[in-house]
């Protein structure tokens, strides 16, 4: 096998940037508004008006929910028909679903920890992760801070912070303390699984406790000082960042809440013999994520013929917990963004309703996750007949239990696009005998979407760091290309009543 083209090289390292610069859901929002907005894409907000002059053809949007949900459209140039109708065609929306969550561990409300003679973190578990692997890790704090007086604000503002060096580690049992521990040895991931900040050495870590003035005792009197709730070590560890991104002091005193999460700080990297594979920590999803903002950015910039319809990208949060937070796949927020662009877009004389529910059947979405590669040790594992594989195609995911929402006549015209596009497909089905997963399809085809399930396949899923295909994000990007620029004219697949 020979290694991938430079062409194909090119987006497997702009994922590696992208990825390196998103830890967290919130910062994998930032990082593709940041992309967007350089693109041409204007902002909308939930809380204002949608109207016709707001949302108009030819124009490129996106919206966030919570800072760790987005969903991005653009909007096709307006053509009438013969007789200057513009009601005639039922709008349609083409849509690439994925999640910007992963695994992970996230740091308790209360995260205080002493044990003999160790600073720890008390940390929470996210998603079914692989928790092994996290173990002997560098790992660093990522998320959201809210902030009192920041930048001179008078009241409380939100910032994200990155602290990228290795202020914490989980230490694996010396072989020696537990002979057996390669066989069955299992790490608690409540008591054994407690990350190590800093040794609790008082004359060390008296500079700390003095500028924070925090208490031996955690307190809850005061709802806004959280200042005995963790740490002093990492309570001026995220202050000390936080001054680094601002630009001005920022004190302990300042930091009212967060949502801060482990990462480890690795960077992502081609690898293999031959630099066909992508080794990195979050591939589950931001992989999809990823390759579904590059389809939408290059289709928007793109000389080709618009089909007719518009081009969207829905990035969810919580996927690897359920999808039911407000800002999930469930929650309302894809459904309200159908309707508010339908009508905004709705032809002459046309009702809102009939806006909203023509548009609707006559939208698609593509549900993309990572999906499992052939592992050459576990063959078994597989069904002997889907057994999809790094870098030879992206996978179309089927269950009839309906675990994915994958059917023959949705997944048809996705073969169609392929075709178009030069993209090899492979078949995944999970084995009778084994659990299957799912994805955010099946919750999103609830509105009435029609939708298939698609993923790239990997290895290592879950894992701290995971393991996919060079040509895979170049295949997948491609695939979205296309998809937002000729399914419209491909989607000729009408129903048939015997």
């Amino acid at each position: 096998m020979s290694a991938p083209p430079l062409s194909a090289l090119a987006p497997a390292r702009g994922f590696l940037s992208f990825v390196s610069a998103s830890p967290t859901p919130f910062h994998a929002v930032a990082s593709c508004v940041s992309q967007l907005e350089s693109a041409g894409f204007s902002r909308l907000h939930e809380r204002e008006s949608w109207s016709s002059s707001k949302v108009q053809h030819g124009g490129k949007y996106y919206v966030t929910r919570n800072q760790s949900s987005l969903i991005a459209f653009t909007v096709p140039p307006r053509i009438a028909d013969g007789d200057g109708n513009h009601k005639a065609k039922p709008l349609g929306i083409s849509v690439v679903g994925c999640h910007t969550d992963s695994p992970r561990f996230i740091v308790k409300p209360v995260s205080k920890r002493e044990k003999v003679g160790f600073t720890q973190v008390g940390v929470e578990t996210y998603g079914g992760g692989l928790w092994a692997t996290w173990m002997d890790r560098d790992l660093g704090i990522a998320g959201r801070v809210t902030l009192s007086g920041a930048k001179g604000a008078s009241d409380y503002t939100s910032h994200l912070v990155q602290i990228d060096e290795p202020i914490l580690r989980m230490p694996t049992l010396a072989i020696h303390l537990a002979r057996d521990q390669n066989e069955k040895f299992h790490y608690n991931s409540e008591t054994q699984q407690v990350p190590i900040l800093s040794l609790a050495n008082k004359e060390l870590n008296r500079a700390f406790v003095q500028d924070n003035n925090s208490s031996a005792e955690v307190s809850f009197a005061d709802p806004l000082d959280i200042s005995s709730h963790h740490s002093p070590v990492l309570l001026h560890t995220v202050a000390r960042k936080l001054s680094d991104e601002l630009g001005e002091q920022v004190t302990p005193a300042q930091i009212h809440d967060f949502e801060l999460s482990l990462y480890d700080v690795q960077p992502a990297t081609i690898g293999g013999a031959l630099n066909e594979f992508i080794f990195s920590s979050r591939i589950d999803n931001l992989f999809s994520s990823y390759a579904a903002l590059e389809g939408l950015i290059r289709s928007s910039q793109s000389s080709a013929p618009s089909d007719g319809r518009v081009s969207m990208i829905a990035l969810f949060d919580n996927e690897e917990v359920g999808s039911v937070s407000a800002y999930g796949a469930e929650s309302n927020f894809i459904e309200s963004v159908f309707e508010r662009v339908s009508v905004a877009l709705r032809g002459e004389g046309e009702s809102e309703a009939e806006a909203y529910q023509r548009t609707m059947a006559s939208s698609f979405l593509l549900s993309t996750d990572v999906g499992h590669s052939i592992h050459p040790s576990f063959v078994e594992k597989h069904e002997e007949n889907h057994r999809p594989l790094i870098n030879a195609g992206i996978a179309i995911k089927t269950n009839s239990k309906q675990r994915y929402a994958t059917t023959s006549q949705t997944v048809f015209p996705l073969r169609r696009v392929a075709a178009e596009a030069g993209v090899p497909l492979q078949e995944l089905l999970v084995r009778n005998d084994m659990a299957c997963g799912s994805t955010i399809g099946p919750l999103v085809s609830k509105i009435g979407l029609r939708t298939v399930d698609i993923g790239a396949p990997i290895l290592s899923m879950h894992s701290v760091r995971e393991m996919g295909g060079v040509k895979d994000m170049a295949y997948l990007i491609d695939l979205f290309e296309k998809f937002f620029e000729r399914f419209g004219a491909l989607d000729t697949l009408a129903e048939t009543v015997d």
